[in-house]
């Protein structure tokens, strides 16, 4: 028994350093894919981000906004001031025409292969070990 938990803690002590690499560059994907649904301001895409991702995935506003400013300084990302709910105007970011195609072929390039027949059986195998 005492082996089983000690191979149980060591599984999840991997499976969390992978996850945390893996999350640092999911980022990126979460706030395009929160603007691709259209106009957000940083709340909005934080609430995507945290929802969309089964609260696996979570952010700082500080952080999505050093992310957005790097974006928008390459010119894939930009904002429309606009009025907030009660109070002062807020910035509601979206993805630029150069954006879109760039998350198209991010998407084309590294997240539809997993769709592929083969990959996705290889994923969703019931055999497990």
């Amino acid at each position: 028994m005492a082996l089983y938990m000690s191979k149980k803690i060591q599984l999840e002590e991997l499976l969390s350093a992978w996850e945390e690499t893996y999350k640092k560059g999911q980022l990126t994907l979460w706030i395009f894919l929160s603007l691709k649904e259209g106009k957000k301001y940083v709340d909005e895409i934080k609430t995507f981000v945290e929802t969309e991702s089964n609260h696996t995935m979570s952010c700082e506003s500080q952080s999505l906004y050093r992310n957005l400013r790097k974006y928008q300084h390459v010119g894939v990302v930009d904002f429309e001031k606009g009025e907030g709910n009660k109070g002062p105007e807020r910035k509601y970011y979206f993805l630029t025409k150069l954006g879109h195609s760039l998350l198209d072929q991010f998407t084309d390039r590294n997240i539809n292969l997993f769709f592929k027949p083969n990959i996705n059986n290889l994923i969703n195998k019931e055999n497990k070990k």
